[in-house]
């Protein structure tokens, strides 16, 4: 699964290669994938607890965090993703949880945080608040409404 949607961020990012037919088919599939991540993103929650960084669930809710904020970088799925019940207020509710993750326990979701000596460590979680931040924003983008919710 980590797999297929990084092969889908490639293509998302990719604005010049996107045909309309290719579009209309992000766009049906946006609300699949902003379902998912609604259904999983307590999963990244879990990895502050656990020792293994190795979650499947969570490393595919990272990633599908990656697709959406791309998606919603592109004015045609903005637009559909702005009005998905719910999304806005799965990722400000994610933000907020990750963020008292972060005080209570050790902040794997911050790169300042995530540095020890002279290593880096390299968490799959680094950058997720910062994913989330984007996906807001993005959700946010001249759209009263939304803006008005955050």
């Amino acid at each position: 699964r980590v797999t297929l949607l990084e092969l889908l961020m490639v293509k998302v990012s990719d604005k010049n290669s996107v045909t309309s037919e290719e579009m209309n088919v992000f766009v049906g599939h946006a609300d699949f994938l902003a379902g998912c991540f609604q259904e999983q993103c307590g999963a990244v929650l879990k990895l502050t607890a656990a020792a293994d960084t190795e979650d499947e669930e969570a490393l595919v809710t990272i990633r599908l965090l990656d697709v959406l904020c791309e998606m919603t970088s592109n004015n045609e799925q903005l637009q559909h993703l702005q009005a998905f019940p719910g999304l806005l207020e799965t990722a400000v509710d994610s933000l907020r949880l990750s963020h008292l993750a972060g005080k209570q326990a050790v902040n794997i979701f911050t790169a300042t945080h995530a540095v020890t000596g002279q290593e880096e460590i390299s968490h799959p979680a680094v950058g997720f608040k910062s994913h989330l931040i984007r996906l807001i924003g993005n959700l946010c983008y001249k759209n009263k409404e939304n803006q008005d919710k955050v």
